[in-house]
């Protein structure tokens, strides 16, 4: 029988605790007027948070919409600050009752984890094969509509097999049920942007990674959050895959795949690079994704422009360029970063002209 974890919820409403999810959540936000307000009345605010979840009468609070268009459009929710820093409080109390238990190769939202690791593994895994077999093939998929599909039934079983904490228990149940319509006889979907939301996801299909690990016994799997990818030297043998991963997502985890997922070669000349984690990749080499490019450069002349009209100044411009930069660093990129950021010119007087 599965080990199970109890007093876990004097962790997360421990004053200490709530006071380290603050310092937490307001990372990079620390000027924002919520947040400002807040922290200007930090001790009765968390006495208050302290006392709501003691008493069992804290309540998530109303959610904001809006949606965000890179690398896709999706809808994203935000909740009060003060909803944000228990939930930092929950995850921080716990994340290590999964992450002891998680498979090496889910790269999303863990700790040493991340795209950058996942993109050098999958390459890693292609360089196996092309050398052991001299032919790779690629299952590329991901779930259709993930986060709002998440069957809060399921979740919650899933949830019940490792903690036993009824307090616990009680708030990750408040917090999968905040979003759902009371009225649902069957609620599903969990939003994006919710701090508990990413570990959820990764323990909802963890379930798939065992089964594709575990019981198809497949070497080469890997996923980050949504997207998985399944290599192999043998194409059909990949096909019956897919056939046992869909029946399995849907008969366990109510899930479907998309209508791009399918099996390719990866080849250079006779086939095509595997488009995951921002790259499109081969066993010899890593390019980034064409729309990654055409967004930089939609960026660097929407600056030149703002920095000509006194908007915004060269720190701003600097930060995100080498956030793009140290992405794209990661691919072979030396000529391409150059012409890139050598495009603009940006100046003050008289507007900003092509370099």
């Amino acid at each position: 029988m599965a080990k199970t974890y109890n007093r876990i919820f004097p962790e997360v409403y421990d004053f200490e605790a709530l006071c380290s999810a603050h310092q937490r959540a307001r990372r990079g936000k620390r000027y924002r007027g919520e947040v400002l307000r807040f922290s200007r009345n930090l001790e009765p605010e968390l006495i208050q948070l302290q006392n709501e979840l003691t008493w069992g009468s804290y309540r998530t609070g109303p959610y904001r919409y809006f949606y965000v268009h890179e690398p896709k459009t999706r809808m994203v929710a935000s909740l009060p600050y003060r909803d944000r820093v228990v939930q930092h409080s929950l995850v921080a109390a716990i994340e290590p009752i999964w992450e002891a238990r998680f498979l090496h190769d889910s790269y999303a939202c863990r700790p040493g984890k991340g795209m950058h690791a996942g993109a050098d593994r999958a390459q890693d895994f292609m360089r196996r094969i092309q050398r052991n077999h001299g032919k790779v093939y690629a299952l590329k998929a991901d779930i259709s509509k993930y986060f709002p599909s998440i069957d809060h039934g399921v979740l919650k079983a899933l949830v019940r097999r490792r903690i036993a904490c009824p307090g616990t228990l009680w708030l990750l149940d408040e917090i999968i049920d905040s979003s759902a319509d009371p009225d649902d006889p069957a609620p599903a979907g969990i939003p994006i942007g919710n701090l508990t939301s990413q570990l959820l996801a990764n323990v909802y299909l963890h379930e798939l990674d065992k089964f594709v690990k575990h019981e198809l016994r497949e070497p080469y799997y890997l996923r980050y959050m949504d997207d998985f990818v399944v290599m192999g030297p043998d194409k059909d043998r990949l096909h019956r895959v897919r056939q046992d991963i869909e029946a399995f997502l849907w008969e366990r985890l109510s899930l479907t795949t998309n209508d791009k997922t399918q099996v390719f070669p990866v080849a250079h000349r006779q086939g095509r690079g595997l488009d995951f984690l921002g790259f499109r990749m081969w066993p010899t080499h890593r390019r980034l994704r064409k729309q990654s490019i055409r967004r930089m450069r939609r960026k660097m002349r929407a600056y030149a422009r703002r920095y000509a009209a006194g908007r915004v100044d060269l720190d701003q411009v600097g930060a995100s360029v080498q956030s793009w930069v140290g992405h794209a660093s990661h691919a072979d990129t030396h000529q391409l970063r150059a012409q890139v950021l050598g495009e603009r010119t940006f100046t003050r007087t008289g507007g900003a002209e092509d370099g």
